[in-house]
């Protein structure tokens, strides 16, 4: 009987109505219903049945803003505006998931029946207590060369990816979501080119790598509401895997374009506009997001790489900057390296991974010291080495340097397919470098 209590208690017997009064661009403004930012409301135009979901983002004195998740066209001044249940703050998580891409609201994407979930989620969960949080002492292996050795990640880490446009972004993404040694993958595409998604799906992750993984899409024309829902339903997604147990890869490809999307949506509402437009709410909202990954008392773990897009290759963009300070390290690509064919184009002198120390044994830091020491030292003197200017000989620390770094950088390269472990690298790396690893 308890179960039928708790549903009737929480039951809605009244219907909260309004009545659209006002549309001004990307908003829709309505005389009522009672209800709370960050609620979803059903816009109907009660002559046609048709519907538009909408999300509260602002209240007013006698009026209530909103921004609708489909096409705003043709929405009229006669439309009833419907308040509905707590449900539309839930998303639907679980197992059944698995091999699924689905859209914010748990819709199928890919041709087949809604996936038919027991669970759901709270889209906006909490972050964790900071004193529950378990420490980081795991070292999650993605096969791919480059972090493995130089960059060693953690389970439970957050990592930002830093690129321009056509580096190789989604390439990287995909090597490291098919070979990760995590039990499930979430990946959320925000603000993706529709062609991107499906080409993202079937090249670059494949059908191994989707059959462990829940891909959330929310392309690119969809109203900012929706991108930034899709966002927090993966995070959403991921917490519930978490929870029971599992070790969780959380790919967000670009966090940039969820700040853009909330940036539409403050600068819609008046929000004052700061570092190159982007208004307050985008810096509140980031680090909310990024504090719900990490570990838990469950035994189980998020670590969550987020893509930020810098435009011009600018790394000091306000975005890139606030993710910087937000996360537990931040892999760069170079457009330069990936001019000169080197995939993936992973930058390591600009790269760092905060927990390497805490995840690496001493001999295998030394052999990454020793290793980074000679690639500094052959970019700080490659102009002169290249104009033929530096005689051989005359330093022995610039000698080993144009000696060892093509051998590292060769190390470092790899196709798109393979994947290696962390350990023959690391062995490796150490033959080149004279160390013991």
């Amino acid at each position: 009987m308890d179960r039928y209590v708790s549903a009737i208690r929480s039951a809605s017997f009244v219907q909260r109505l309004g009545h659209v009064t006002r549309l001004s661009g990307l908003l829709v403004e309505s005389a009522g219903p009672d209800c709370a930012v960050g609620q979803v409301c059903l816009l109907r135009d009660a002559a046609t049945s048709r519907s538009v979901k909408a999300e509260v983002v602002a209240l007013r004195a006698g009026c209530v803003v909103l921004m609708p998740y489909g096409e705003i066209a043709g929405i009229g001044l006669d439309w009833e505006v419907v308040a509905t249940t707590s449900a539309s703050e839930i998303v639907p998580v679980g197992p059944e998931l698995l091999g699924r891409v689905i859209d914010a609201f748990g819709e199928s994407l890919d041709g087949r029946p809604r996936p038919a979930t027991s669970c759901v989620g709270s889209l906006k969960g909490q972050p964790i207590n900071p004193l529950a949080r378990a420490p980081i002492h795991t070292v999650l292996e993605t096969g791919v060369r480059a972090i493995d050795s130089m960059l060693t990640l953690g389970r439970g880490q957050r990592v930002g990816i830093f690129a321009g446009s056509g580096v190789g972004k989604s390439t990287l993404l995909g090597m490291v979501s098919r070979q990760v040694q995590a039990d499930v993958n979430v990946i959320a595409l925000i603000g993706e080119r529709g062609r991107e998604v499906k080409e993202f799906i079937e090249k670059n992750l494949g059908p191994e790598g989707l059959k462990k993984s829940v891909v959330v899409a929310a392309t690119s024309e969809q109203p900012a509401a929706a991108r930034i829902r899709a966002a927090h339903a993966a995070t959403a997604i991921a917490e519930n895997f978490r929870e029971g147990g599992k070790d969780v890869l959380l790919v967000m490809d670009s966090v940039t374009r969820l700040a853009m999307a909330r940036r539409e949506v403050g600068l819609a509402v008046g929000e004052p506009a700061t570092a190159r437009g982007y208004t307050p709410s985008v810096f509140a909202e980031l680090p909310r997001l990024v504090e719900r990954c990490g570990t838990s008392g469950s035994g189980g773990s998020i670590t969550a790489l987020y893509t930020v897009l810098v435009d011009g290759d600018d790394m000091n963009d306000p975005v890139a900057d606030t993710m910087r300070s937000l996360l537990d390290g931040h892999i760069v690509l170079s457009r330069q390296l990936a001019n000169q064919g080197h995939y993936p184009a992973i930058d390591v002198l600009q790269s760092v991974s905060r927990l390497l120390p805490d995840l690496a044994s001493e001999p295998e830091l030394q052999v990454v010291r020793s290793a980074v020491a000679a690639l500094a030292a052959y970019e700080k003197n490659k102009e002169m080495i290249d104009m033929g200017m530096y005689r051989a000989g005359t330093s022995p620390m610039i000698d080993r340097a144009t000696r060892l770094a093509p051998q590292i950088h060769q190390l470092l390269k790899q196709d798109i397919r393979a994947s290696y472990g962390r350990a023959d690298t690391m062995k490796t790396l150490a033959t080149l470098v004279g160390s013991k690893a």
